[in-house]
């Protein structure tokens, strides 16, 4: 959505904020390929690298109603370290991001009940809601301290099979990332990754014959005092 001056909201630069990121993968039994674009060089936020679709999680992404919910081992490992409710907000967002950057469905036929939010009306207007059953959450990551933008994010993998679009279409696409394409996994190193995405990528890498969810998540935890590298098993943090 665009905003005028007067109106756009106030963004703490140097808060975390959830994130949601989804790894496209296709031709997982022959030669695997993922979905990747390139952010702008004037990016405040890794400028001209190759990235995943993804972004940050909005307000309103917890009320959209998912016409199927995540999968109930990937929604368990989401609540571990997390606000309640936040599963479900990632997910949407997930499927948000993956529209307004690539235009590609993740959905269901499904009417909507009641409003459809404005960030989802020409998501609506192809017959579809948002659907979170074919989303995997494999990775978790936290951006170092003294980066200009700090993001806790949920990488999530999804089989091309699962979407209600042409893979190859990304005419609906916002133009937030150029030059979408589907890159090999055993190519995709030759291009201007993050640091946290090369990591991410091994991950991939393991799972791409793997069509079921993990029964544990990499998490890349960094914070001001340390950095960890844990597993997220599906133990909801206790205050």
């Amino acid at each position: 959505m665009t905003a005028d001056a007067t109106t756009k909201p106030t963004v703490d630069k140097t808060a975390i904020r959830n994130a949601a990121t989804v790894i496209v993968l296709r031709d997982r039994e022959t030669r695997p390929r993922i979905l990747m674009g390139q952010r702008g060089a004037k990016a405040a936020f890794m400028p001209n690298k190759f990235v995943f679709p993804g972004g940050a999680v909005d307000a309103a992404d917890s009320n959209v109603p998912l016409a199927t919910p995540l999968p109930p081992v990937c929604a368990d490992r989401l609540t571990e370290e997390a606000a309640p409710g936040m599963a479900r907000a990632l997910a949407v967002a997930a499927i948000r991001e993956l529209w307004e950057e690539t235009g590609q469905i993740l959905g269901a036929p499904a009417p909507w009940p009641g409003a459809i939010p404005d960030d989802w009306l020409k998501f609506a207007g192809t017959r579809h809601r948002p659907s979170a059953e074919a989303l995997q959450f494999v990775f978790r990551a936290i951006t170092p301290p003294g980066r200009p933008r700090r993001f806790d994010a949920r990488f999530f993998l999804l089989d091309a099979e699962a979407l209600q679009s042409d893979p190859d279409d990304f005419r609906p696409a916002q133009e937030e990332l150029s030059h979408l394409q589907w890159i090999p996994l055993d190519e995709v190193r030759h291009f201007d990754l993050p640091f946290i995405t090369e990591v991410v990528l091994a991950e991939v890498a393991a799972r791409a014959h793997d069509m079921t969810p993990p029964e544990s998540v990499p998490f890349f935890r960094n914070n001001d005092e340390e950095s960890l590298f844990l597993r997220l098993r599906g133990h909801p943090m206790v205050d």
